[in-house]
């Protein structure tokens, strides 16, 4: 039936029914070249996979300090994206909630930021690095983030709290006496807060995408980098080049699941 619910249990089946489909189509895949070509390298065979990239990932080594270099790229994309993520819901969340309230506002701040918007955050990358305080810091990965998801995050928050809370609440709230500051905090703001919330999941894959490419450019260390680095050294590394690309897909999916449970905490009767 159109839109009727599964249960739980199809939710995982299904969901693990799917991951195995992509296994066996790799290894047709895999076999296929292998026919063709048996010298073939390009695609790494499972034993590979295990032997050359999982377990060559969990062991190596920085010779300097001899710690584990898989978690300190772990450490540093997190903090990186962490204090990007942080700065751009402290400047998108008060900035599009004032303009969903305000006219002046909206007429100020919305065409830059619609401009904005439509300038690729990767463009900006020689622009950022050459800056005076941003470029060789941990700076510069910040404002790669900022300056790539703050346009469109903003714009998602003005939308919600210009166009979702019904003009009947904020009348009422003033007839009893509420303040301008207590209708956008007790009323707009908790109207909109489970949009807020998806918009900063959402927002997670772009700044993955930028922090990313900055790595990858100027990174000393993080999974940008340590990909570009083992890409470099030929096909023989391609097993620990899939194994990093496993665990910047898995990095990704387990914020996104820390928010989604967060919007169930915070906001039961939108998920309801």
């Amino acid at each position: 039936m159109l839109r009727r619910p599964i249960s739980w249990r199809w939710h995982v089946f299904l969901g693990v029914v799917s991951f195995a489909t992509l296994a066996f189509l790799y290894t047709l895949w895999y076999q296929q070249r292998q026919r063709n070509d048996p010298e073939d390298r390009v695609l790494p065979s499972w034993e590979r996979l295990w032997n050359e990239g999982v377990c060559s990932a969990l062991t190596e080594r920085d010779p300097k300090d001899k710690g584990l270099i898989l978690w300190k790229d772990l450490g540093a994309t997190f903090s990186r994206l962490a204090n990007g993520m942080a700065l751009s819901i402290a400047i998108a969340l008060p900035l599009g909630v004032l303009m969903g309230c305000y006219a002046p506002i909206e007429a100020f701040v919305l065409p830059p930021l619609s401009f904005l918007a439509k300038i690729p955050g990767t463009a900006m990358l020689g622009v950022f690095y050459i800056m005076p305080g941003i470029g060789l810091s941990e700076r510069f990965f910040t404002a790669m983030i900022v300056f790539g998801i703050i346009p469109t995050m903003t714009q998602s928050i003005y939308h919600a709290a210009k166009e979702d809370v019904p003009e009947e609440l904020i009348f009422k709230a003033r007839t009893l006496g509420a303040s301008q500051a207590e209708c956008i905090c007790d009323v707009v703001f908790m109207h909109i807060l489970p949009k807020v919330l998806e918009a900063f999941r959402l927002s997670i894959g772009p700044a993955l995408i930028f922090l990313f490419a900055s790595e990858t450019i100027y990174g000393d260390e993080g999974l940008g980098r340590r990909i570009r680095l083992q890409s470099a050294k030929g096909i023989e590394r391609y097993p620990i080049v899939f194994f990093y690309l496993a665990c910047a897909g898995l990095f990704g999916l387990t914020i996104d699941s820390a928010l989604r449970w967060m919007r169930r905490v915070l906001c039961p009767w939108y998920v309801q």
